[in-house]
Order: structure tokens, then sequence, then C-alpha cells
């Protein structure tokens, strides 16, 4: 409701610059008085239950407050001067209060990134061990969508300062203040830019209905939904490793897993975020019905579902986004069990490695791709059947086919010679990618500091 009056006070204010008859008194009382007192909600409510409509209703309210103004509070607007800007206000504010949030975890995730950007540990693809990446590369891909998402906000942010509504009338024809204007065009052209500068925009759009493009939500909602799925993308691989054993979200010294299993370390905050996070995605398919059901210069199904939905889409992406946090300012990495189950997997890819050495040595290429692949399924056969270690390496050591190689084995089977470039892509993403990406957000990631997001349960 302070929005509202604000709104009211900026369209009188520009109306009298520009040669209306309103008084001095009537926009001091205005400003006086544009902080509603709770004793009004009252009034109001009772108002509107007379006269069922509710911007009429404060209309009368704000009139009883600045008795002088009563008479010119939203001369010529209609409803939506005050529904719509000030809707498109609160979507600027909102995406400005998520901003520096969804920075600060980029910055959190790129701290434990650089930490952890020479560990080893077994990629995955298809669900199966694959080629060797490391922790802090694996974090990278989240940062890179995050940064998607801190780009995608930023763009809407920037479209929605061109975008307000402005002063249109009825129909987004202006003719009420072409009316009161007395035919002067120009006088109306620079009425729409006064209030639209007042109100914190570039500019308002050309061309209106009664409201302002239910497409601006669309895009507005698509950018908060898709980072709802990276919210559930790095909830799933946190939960996925949590299972492995191999990383933990911080679990508190006191946490209790389940009221049954005493052992149980749940990884619940990601699983909260997997599920705020697909509500989120979710919510777009609402916004997308109901900017495509509009009927021509509008139709009131709009307001009833916007009410939730851009509400609700904002307040979901803040909870993912103190999940995010949360969760990133305390990831635990279980180093033994990284290195245990990169020791049940190493071996069998290392052969490619021992099959160039031999080469190397000048051992056919073809008879030491048999011996590989007959020792190879010796050892995988003791692991699924026995359910003992991969004695591989064990087998190679022992063979004298490989006896040329011997001395090579262990460099050959380091486990830093998987990574690839793994520790140098963590290092160019953080100062090619990130520093420049959160530059702006220096001093509100500064304010935030080191607070970790409290959780409830």
């Amino acid at each position: 409701m302070n929005t509202w009056r604000e709104l009211w006070v900026f369209l009188a204010e520009s109306e009298r610059a520009l040669g209306l008859d309103i008084s001095e008194e009537a926009i001091e009382q205005m400003k006086n008085r544009m902080q509603i007192q709770d004793y009004e909600f009252e009034t109001a409510a009772t108002e509107e239950k007379r006269r069922r409509h509710d911007v009429m209703a404060h209309v009368h309210t704000y009139g009883l407050a600045a008795p002088a103004a009563a008479g010119i509070i939203h001369w010529g607007a209609t409803s939506c001067y005050v529904t719509d800007n000030a809707d498109l206000m609160f979507l600027r504010d909102a995406i400005d209060i998520l901003l520096p949030k969804l920075a600060s975890v980029i910055q959190k995730l790129s701290v434990f990134a650089l930490k952890y950007r020479d560990l080893p540990c077994l990629g995955y693809t298809h669900g199966q061990a694959a080629q060797l990446v490391t922790v802090g590369k694996r974090a990278t891909i989240w940062i890179e969508d995050l940064l998607d998402d801190l780009h995608n906000l930023e763009h809407q942010r920037e479209r929605l300062l061109d975008k307000f509504r402005g002063v249109k009338g009825t129909t987004g024809t202006q003719a009420s203040f072409l009316a009161i204007f007395k035919g002067d065009h120009q006088k109306v052209r620079q009425l729409d830019a006064m209030v639209t500068e007042k109100s914190g925009f570039n500019r308002a759009s050309r061309s209106t209905t009664q409201t302002y493009s239910r497409k601006v939500d669309v895009d507005i909602i698509h950018a908060l939904a898709s980072f709802g799925c990276t919210a559930e993308r790095i909830g799933g691989d946190i939960r996925h490793l949590a299972m492995f054993k191999e990383l933990e979200e911080p679990f508190e010294a006191d946490q209790i897993g389940s009221s049954a299993m005493a052992y149980k370390r749940n990884p619940m905050r990601s699983e909260r975020l997997c599920s705020l996070g697909r509500n989120l995605s979710n919510i777009s398919g609402a916004a997308e019905q109901t900017y495509k059901s509009q009927w021509l210069e509008r139709s009131l199904d709009d307001s009833a579902i916007r009410r939730i939905t851009l509400p609700e889409s904002f307040l979901c992406a803040d909870a993912c986004m103190i999940l995010l946090n949360n969760i990133s300012s305390g990831l635990v990495i279980n180093k033994a069990i990284i290195k245990q189950r990169i020791d049940l997997e190493l071996p069998f890819m290392a052969t490619e490695n021992v099959i160039m050495a031999m080469v190397d040595k000048g051992i056919s290429r073809q008879e030491t791709h048999e011996q590989i692949r007959v020792l190879s399924h010796q050892a995988g056969a003791v692991v699924k059947q026995e359910g003992k270690p991969n004695d591989l390496l064990e087998r190679i050591k022992t063979n004298e086919f490989f006896k040329p190689i011997w001395d090579q084995l262990d460099v050959l089977t380091d486990s830093r010679t998987f990574i690839g470039r793994c520790p140098e892509i963590v290092e160019e993403v953080l100062l090619e990618d990130v520093r420049p990406a959160l530059e702006n957000y220096e001093v509100q990631i500064g304010r935030l500091g080191d607070k970790v997001s409290e959780l409830n349960v």
C-alpha cells in the first residue's frame, strides 16, 4: 500500500508540474501520509466491503488521510496504474534481493573448488565410473550453471527497467490524460516519462493494454525456473556423492538423521533443495498459461493466479539460495573414501597407459592388449564374484610379460596423471568467469561475510 501511495504522489507531482490545478498543500499532505497506518487498513477494509473495489477503497482511505488531495488522487488513472506499476517495482526490488545472495553462493563454491582443484575423484557417466576428474573441477560445473542463472537474472532486471507501464489509461490509449491536458500530446508523453523516472525506471513501454504485458512475468519466472533446475541438479549431485560417502553436506554434532536408525546421516538439506528447486522450475507453466490466456485489452483471470505465482516463485528461489548458502558453507570431503573408490576402478583405467608404455619398450600392442584383456577379466571376477579388492596391478606386477615396465607402474597408475587439466580449468573458471561476474557484488558479498544461513527442519 505504501508503494501505491508513492505512485499516487508521483502522478500528482508530475501533473502539477505540467500545469494541472493541484495545490502544494495537497502534495504535502499526500507525502506526509505516504506511510499507511495500521488503523487505515480497517478503514480500507470497510470501504472495500462497501464499494467491492480494492483500489478505490484505498483511494478513499488516502483521501481521508490527505483531505486537501482527496479530489485529485488517482486523477486520470485506472487501477492498473497502481497495481501493475507497483508489481513492476516489486519485481525489480525482488531481483535485487536475490542477486547478491546468488553471488555469495558462487563465491563460497569458488573457494571450495579452489581448495580441492587437484584432489582426484571418480568421474561418472551413465552412472558408471569413468575418467577421473577432481572434486574442485566438478564444483566448477555447478558454478558455471549458477553464473548462467546470475546473468539471466541480471538480464531480466536490465530489461525490466525499459518495461514500466507508466500512465496509459484504461485500454492503453492514454485517452483520459489527453482529455485532462486538453489534447496536448506532448504533455501526456512528458507525464508518462516523469512518472517513469520518479519510479526508478529508464522508460515505459510505448504500447500496452490496460496492463503491462504478462510476458514480462513469464520471462522473469523463466529465469527463476532455470535457477530452480540448477538447484535441483546440484542437490542431486550432492545426494549421489553422499550415497557413495565421498561427500557430505554439513551435519550438526547433535543432529538426528532418523528416529529409528540412529546411525543415519541423511542429506536432508540437499533433498529439500531438490524439492524446492523442482517446485520452482514448474511454476513457469502457470505464468505461461496466464500470459497466453489474456483476452484483448485485458481480462481479470490473471489476477488471482499472479498473486500466487509471483511471490511464490521469488520466495522459493530465496529459499533455494538460503539452502545453497548453508550447504556450500560446510561441505565435507571424505578423502579416504574417495581414494578407496579410485583404487577400485583405477587399475582398469590405467590399462591404456600400460599398453602405451609396453609399446615404447618395443612390445607388440596386440599381444599386450590380449594379456591385459585376460588379466582384467580375472581381476573383474575377483571384484564382482568374491567381493575382494581389484588386484589387476598385482597381477601385472607378477606377470613376466610386463617385466619391462614394472618399475614404471607406480607412475603409470598415479591418480594425479589421470585428471588432465582439472586444476588449470578450475583456476581459469575462477579467474576468467567468476571474478568479472562478481565484481559488482564485492561490497554486498562482504556484508554477508562468512554468515551461514540457519535452517529449520
